[in-house]
């Protein structure tokens, strides 16, 4: 009997926690790491994670630990699952401790502020392991419902095919379906981009604008997306799929997105800073709308509703007059 795949997760919020599940329900062992001994004594002691997954049951195969050096041996899979911007630090760090051969899985979905890096390509540049042990997992995956077991499907995507099935074995389950793609840019693309069209759609929810409204602004926004990973060299097609429309309309519908919620705060009138004190986890888009930008500077692709979400977060637009320029930008043909 061959032993079971090792699974190191860095991260113990909601989403990493859920994903370390979703890997022990498929069979494989699995190790939490967290900075705080009192979280990890908690997963181990009560088999919950009180602070992100209150009332959650965790599955027998997964326990969790504060030495990074014993969540990183002899891992198959070291998953990292902490927020986009603390990525570069905290991986400098455990550089040292991963596993030879262990596959570095990202569940972030961010853009490096400064860099413009998507976060496999700050994976590659810190950790130097090559393109090929690299990969991504994206897709309508919320963490609430995938802990509470509800049915859900996902991409996992990396550019060796065999590396993206073997993940894809190791974290099929019952309720957890993923499919396996070899563009990674696209996928990286869909879920960092969403995350800043759920903050559009959350502030016209906010602002009481209507169904019409969230419909165009997640269509265009899709649009938007499309033309910035085709510029990046994207398969067009992969905007159509899970990682793209699929992972787009979870975030933009549900009140469980983070950053729909920042959104509709911000359109209900409340402040930035009222905002984040309301917030209890990291929203990607309020810091990844600036980056998503930058990079689509960078390549000379127009992007309007990030553009507007940028001047509203960051420099202090109000909405109503942001709305405004967005709807009289000069007419054009749908498909341009």
């Amino acid at each position: 009997m061959s032993n079971p795949v090792k699974a190191a997760v860095f991260g113990t919020g909601s989403w990493g926690t859920a994903f370390g599940m979703v890997l022990a329900d498929a069979g494989c062992d699995v190790t939490l790491w967290g900075r705080r001994a009192a979280l990890a004594d908690a997963v181990n002691s009560t088999r919950t994670n009180p602070d992100y997954l209150p009332g959650v049951e965790l599955p027998a195969g997964l326990w969790a630990t504060t030495d990074a050096a014993e969540a990183a041996r002899d891992a198959d899979f070291t998953v990292l699952a902490v927020p986009s911007q603390t990525l570069r630090a905290n991986l400098a760090d455990w550089t040292p401790l991963l596993a030879p051969g262990t596959v570095l899985v990202s569940l972030m979905k961010g853009v490096e502020l400064g860099s413009a890096m998507r976060m496999s390509e700050v994976i590659d540049d810190v950790a130097k392991v090559g393109a090929e042990r690299i990969a991504v997992v994206t897709g309508p995956n919320l963490a609430r419902e995938i802990a509470a077991r509800m049915p859900a499907a996902a991409v996992v995507a990396c550019p060796d095919e065999s590396v993206a099935q073997r993940l894809q074995t190791a974290c099929h389950t019952p309720y957890f379906r993923p499919y396996t793609n070899t563009d990674v840019v696209g996928c990286e693309l869909g879920g960092a981009v969403k995350n800043v069209i759920g903050l559009a759609v959350g502030i016209a929810d906010g602002m009481g604008l209507g169904d019409n409204a969230k419909g165009s602004l997640i269509t265009r926004g899709l649009a938007e997306t499309t033309r910035l990973g085709v510029a990046l060299g994207a398969d067009p097609l992969t905007f159509s799929g899970l990682a793209g429309l699929g992972d787009l309309v979870a975030t933009c519908s549900s009140p469980l997105s983070r950053n729909h919620t920042f959104g509709t705060n911000l359109g209900k009138g409340m402040t930035l800073q009222e905002t984040i004190a309301v917030t209890k986890q990291t929203a990607e888009g309020v810091k990844s709308c600036e980056s998503v930008l930058d990079l689509a500077r960078r390549h000379g692709v127009d992007m309007p509703i990030t553009e507007t979400v940028v001047g509203i977060v960051h420099e202090g637009k109000p909405p109503v007059v942001a709305l405004k320029e967005l709807m009289s930008r000069s007419a054009k043909p749908e498909r341009r």
